[in-house]
């Protein structure tokens, strides 16, 4: 792990009444201006410039008006259930009466529009298909839509292929959308945009009139916020824009019961909420019915209409959460004494391979991405960890560090093998997934170590973590973790301050299972005593780290029982 200061141009002067180190916290994130800064509604960019999407908006609309029937489809993730969940919830408020929602179930469908969904899709006699989250390379399954005379509107977020399936419209930011204020919008996002235009067009053509009322989207933006935090999209100014008013409805009990009860189940006060709450706390559980069965447990929780129905749907998705975990730890476990094994031979270290791909029978497909990050993160290096799927085939998910493309490894290795041995492989830098067949996994291996060696030898780029720097003695204070906390959303791109510093430690202990509790001082002040949490540490190693750490950490705001104290969260540790 290599620890590095993040750079900082000159502080431009910002408008706002902040205090000096928020100041450079922002110009640092590129913030220059007070507009950067603008979360209001009325800041929303319009949508001029999002390609396909007045085209969408007539289609769907006289669909809605002629009383047709509307399937939407949907994507097994957490931007695929809240993009339909608002999907579904927009068009009911807009006045729809005949619309429904399907979505794959991995281990039976795979990802996206197929024509096996399709002809499941068929038997509910659909009129217009609409795709949330999926859909821009679903060649085969729009064809499929329609052979049956079915019409097909895609919202999606993805890159697409070389060439666009022939649906009746498309609205996606990577396509003919240059003019469009941001092309990192989520499925989620996307959806809303779609809705909002699906909004106006109605309007122009007097739907809203006697006892219609014309209703507020806003009021859906929870699931937005949810949606975009979960897929870990850029948060520029539009997204940021879009996260800050969900967590704002959600602060004031005025979101989804769903969302509330996501939050509540994982022991998180919905009326604190940040955009990390919805990462970490509401996005696994919601996540965890698609990775181990099906995706409609969450997006019913997301539909539900009052809190007690919420909050017991909640709690089913809270214990697939738990089952999720228990199979993550064991598949763990395996994926840990197999490369201990690897690396040493008797008394003797061997290195480890520059990218690691491991593969067991036992393992659960919807877990291997996890085990795939924990992976990475123990052994600082990619991995692509596979589970057995159906027909013979292998499912995997890969995690990458810093300074490796992992799918352009995984293109690189497809044109090196002529496409004899990856059946289909999608994802980004620092994610990606594939199918194979079992019989091509040796091929795959030695193909992957082979173009690794080529490019790194025998040592990849390692993970980096880039710090705020160090914090002044002053700084450790209530006021300045309560003032962090709610001056983002961060996320991905807009990343939340972390800092460095070595630390006295005077208690430590297990809690939770496996989590690290430490009461510590700062060595630069040695007066202060402070409460400080390392998440998982037990099973990254830093279960027993010594008197004096060094760390990298986040400043959070510690609530219980109604008294609130700064709390440091470590997000990495080591001996001093």
């Amino acid at each position: 792990m290599r620890i590095i200061d993040r750079e900082s141009g000159p502080i431009e002067p910002i408008d706002l009444a902040i205090t000096p180190r928020l100041k450079a916290l922002y110009a640092a994130r590129g913030v220059s201006h007070a507009s950067a800064l603008d979360y209001r509604l009325a800041a929303l960019p319009t949508p001029d410039g999002l390609g396909g999407i007045e085209l969408a908006a007539s289609l769907l609309a006289d669909a809605l008006m002629a009383d047709q029937r509307l399937l939407i489809v949907g994507d097994f993730d957490a931007d695929g259930a809240t993009s339909c969940a608002l999907a579904m919830r927009s068009l009911k408020l807009l006045g729809a009466t005949a619309v429904d929602y399907l979505v794959p179930n991995r281990f039976e469908f795979g990802y996206g529009l197929s024509p096996a969904l399709v002809e499941v899709a068929s038997e509910r006699r659909p009129d217009v298909l609409l795709t949330v989250d999926n859909g821009i390379s679903s060649h085969a399954g729009v064809a499929a839509a329609q052979a049956l005379g079915i019409n097909v509107v895609i919202t999606d977020h993805h890159l697409p292929g070389d060439s666009l399936p022939s649906a009746a419209a498309i609205v996606n930011p990577q396509v003919n959308s240059s003019g469009f204020a941001s092309q990192a919008l989520a499925g989620v996002g996307v959806c809303f945009y779609v809705m909002l235009a699906l909004r106006v067009t109605l309007r122009a053509r007097e739907w809203f009139s006697g006892s219609r009322e014309e209703p507020a989207l806003a009021q859906l933006l929870d699931l937005v916020a949810l949606g975009t935090i979960a897929d870990v999209v850029p948060l520029d100014h539009l997204n940021r824009l879009l996260v800050e008013q969900g967590l704002r409805r959600i602060r004031a009990g005025k979101g989804s019961p769903g969302v509330a009860a996501l939050l509540a189940v994982a022991g998180r006060d919905p009326t604190h909420a940040s955009a990390s709450d919805l990462g970490f706390a509401a996005a696994p559980r919601l996540n965890a019915a698609g990775r181990l069965g099906d995706m409609s447990v969450g997006i019913e929780t997301l539909l539900a209409e009052d809190l007690a129905e919420a909050r017991q749907r909640a709690e089913s998705l809270q214990a697939l959460n738990q089952k999720r975990r228990a199979l993550e730890r064991e598949m763990r476990d395996e994926a840990m004494a197999e490369l201990t094994a690897a690396q040493w031979v008797g008394e003797e270290e061997t290195p480890l391979e520059p990218v690691l791909c491991l593969y067991d029978k036992r393992w659960h497909q919807g877990v291997v991405g996890i085990v795939a990050a924990r992976m990475k993160e123990q052994f600082q290096r990619p991995v692509i960890a596979f589970a057995p799927a159906e027909n013979g085939q292998l499912k995997g998910s890969g995690r990458s560090v810093a300074g490796v493309h992992l799918r352009d490894l995984l293109e690189a290795l497809d044109r090196d093998t002529q496409g004899r041995v990856i059946e289909r492989f999608g994802g980004h830098a620092m994610a990606a997934g594939l199918t194979l067949n079992e019989s091509q996994y040796e091929a795959f291996h030695e193909a992957l170590v082979r173009l690794a060696r080529a490019r790194f030898a025998d040592q990849p780029p390692s993970d980096v973590l880039v710090t705020d720097g160090e914090l002044a003695p002053s700084e450790y204070s209530l006021s300045l973790a309560k003032e962090l906390r709610y001056a983002g959303p961060w996320g991905a791109e807009f990343p939340e301050p972390v800092f460095r510093g070595t630390f006295q430690v005077s208690e430590q202990r297990i809690v939770g299972g496996g989590h690290l509790k430490l009461t510590v001082s700062p060595t630069t002040a040695p007066a202060i005593s402070l409460d400080a949490i390392a998440f998982n540490a037990v099973e990254r190693g830093w279960d027993k780290p010594g008197d004096q750490v060094e760390g990298v950490f986040r400043l959070d705001v510690n609530q219980f029982r109604g008294r609130e104290s700064i709390q440091l969260v470590f997000d990495y540790l080591t001996t001093a």
